[in-house]
């Protein structure tokens, strides 16, 4: 765990974020208040499935849909 002071950690930013990917970091201010950084891997998309195979063709989908809007 690495601790910056509040001036550090402004002027360093972009390198403290990297560095908060392998370790947790501390930034301390003035007034004694401590914040910590840590690193959270994003998720993934909610659209990101995975696809299917059919012998469905492009016209069998359209008249499914048409079928069903009538």
């Amino acid at each position: 765990m690495k601790v910056y002071t509040y001036s550090e950690a402004r002027q360093n930013f972009s390198t403290i974020l990297d560095f908060a990917k392998s370790e947790d970091v501390i930034i301390k201010r003035r007034g004694g208040e401590t914040f910590k950084i840590v690193f959270k891997k994003s998720s993934t998309s909610p659209f990101d499935v995975a696809g299917i195979k059919t012998k469905a063709t492009t016209n069998d989908i359209l008249n499914a849909i048409k079928e069903s809007r009538a």
